[in-house]
């Protein structure tokens, strides 16, 4: 059953990839700890358009329930397939601070550099081109944002493990309507 549900979610990812181009938040598939919404890529410290990019990414509640996709949540759907995770609100792109466990998600101007190159597998998990063995992956402690029910988990690399896919499954998906 769970093998069904990955696969589901991964068929998800891949329709998004292929329609025309949309801002998409990118959720993790299990809510964890989450109250509310679950877990998506979201730019660290601030909201919405005073979001800085140089904070780099964290895992925050989602928006998109609330039926918009705040513009520090929205990926371009269109780069998916490229393996480009491109903020075009920001004309940042998601890029690893090195690529090693335990390295931070950053934001920076799109270069096309390897730092920059993210593959998807058809499991939903995403990692770096040129380490396939590491995965973008949420971190177990939680701490809350401005409000009590706004979650917050650290977002890093992490070797890619079974016991960890909890952490490491991503899809995306257009706010809801």
């Amino acid at each position: 059953m769970a093998n069904t549900f990955i696969s589901s979610a991964a068929c998800g990812l891949l329709m998004i990839s292929a329609a025309h181009a949309e801002t998409v938040e990118v959720y993790a598939l299990d809510l964890l700890d989450n109250i509310q919404n679950g877990y998506c890529l979201d730019i660290s410290g601030g909201q919405g358009a005073q979001a800085d990019p140089a904070n780099g990414l964290q895992g925050h509640t989602c928006y998109s329930p609330s039926g918009q996709i705040f513009v520090d949540q929205g990926f371009a759907s269109e780069q998916f397939a490229d393996g480009v995770f491109y903020m075009p609100s920001f004309e940042v792109c998601m890029q690893a601070a090195a690529v090693e466990e335990g390295a931070a998600l950053e934001l920076a101007a799109c270069d096309g550099s390897e730092a920059q190159s993210f593959v998807f597998s058809g499991e939903g998990i995403i990692t770096p081109a040129s380490a396939p063995g590491l995965c973008v992956t949420l971190g177990e402690d939680t701490r809350t944002g401005r409000s009590d029910t706004n979650q917050i988990k650290a977002l890093s690399l992490s070797t890619c493990d079974n016991a960890l896919l909890a952490y490491q499954l991503w899809s995306g998906r257009k706010a809801s309507e």
